[in-house]
């Protein structure tokens, strides 16, 4: 089987083909111009990832809500989840910038940390 995805690793956003076999082992990458590229390609074909940015609603401050982050990338099938989970989480002001709304959510070991601040009110 063949893959061909556009790498995000870095700006120049080549045309990576990824030849994987039936039991989804890669045997090549090519078209990357970085090493970037090929580890971008080779994780994106076996286990992808995202990063999620959100809002958490806030309690008792100046904001309704505090933007948020995962502080590393979660699992790509788990990206809704993770959001519809963090919908359900208010936080009490005041909240700081790396603070952290989520431990390891949903069990991925990543935690769900605030991106700006949200004095008391």
């Amino acid at each position: 089987m063949t893959k061909n995805i556009i790498c995000v690793a870095c700006p120049m956003g080549c045309g990576i083909t990824v030849e994987i076999n039936d039991s989804g082992e890669i045997l090549s990458v090519t078209g990357n111009t970085c090493k970037r590229g090929d580890a971008y390609a080779r994780t994106e074909c076996t286990n992808p990832v995202r990063s999620l940015t959100t809002t958490v609603k806030v309690s008792g401050g100046t904001h309704p809500v505090v933007p948020c982050k995962s502080a590393d990338a979660l699992p790509k099938g788990k990206i809704i989840e993770c959001a519809r989970a963090l919908r359900d989480i208010e936080i009490k002001a005041p909240v700081k910038i790396g603070d952290v709304v989520c431990a390891d959510i949903l069990g991925t070991g990543v935690d769900i940390v605030a991106t700006n601040h949200c004095p008391e009110g």
